[in-house]
């Protein structure tokens, strides 16, 4: 007779307990607002807002793990909108950087082939999908994409981008 009493002042005790860290939690937002970009220097550009863009290049990709065009000349100081289309069945994806960056993450990659993809110079694309980055190429010099899935850049799923003096 007192288990069945105690039982449902228990079940309410705990009930608090889980309660109380979900209400301190509020209403918080986990991804990026709507609209924000880190506009952080690398050594291939920055990120630039939507707006900014002063010419829209679509980049497809594929299941034979190729990008369309696979050759990009841009200008020095030009902003790029790279419209990337997953034309095949599988994630793909397409990430700007150097060589040298782009094959640290591949490593990654292989080791957390789950992990978040947050960064303005990434496009992380479902099949059938597009993704957008708005890029600002203010470095000379010749930088590289990727699809950097495990197994999709080393079959070759990778371009070149050559930024040129005006």
């Amino acid at each position: 007779m007192i288990k069945a009493k105690l039982f449902p002042g228990v079940v309410l005790a705990l009930a608090s307990v889980v309660a109380v860290p979900t209400w301190a939690h509020g209403n918080q937002n986990h991804g990026k607002p709507a609209g924000e970009i880190k506009l952080e220097q690398k050594d291939w550009g920055i990120g630039a807002p939507s707006s900014k863009a002063t010419r829209t290049i679509e980049v497809r990709m594929t299941d034979n793990m190729r990008f369309a065009p696979n050759r990009i000349d841009v200008k020095l100081g030009e902003t790029v909108r790279f419209v990337v289309v997953n034309a095949g069945k599988v994630m793909h994806e397409f990430v700007l950087g150097t060589k040298r960056e782009l094959d640290e993450h591949a490593a990654l990659m292989k080791k957390f082939p789950n992990m978040e993809h947050d960064e303005p110079y990434m496009a992380h694309v479902e099949p059938g999908k597009k993704g957008e980055i708005v890029w600002t190429f203010n470095r000379v010099g010749e930088f590289d994409f990727a699809c950097l899935l495990p197994g999709h850049y080393e079959a070759g799923m990778r371009g070149t981008i050559n930024v040129a003096k005006k």
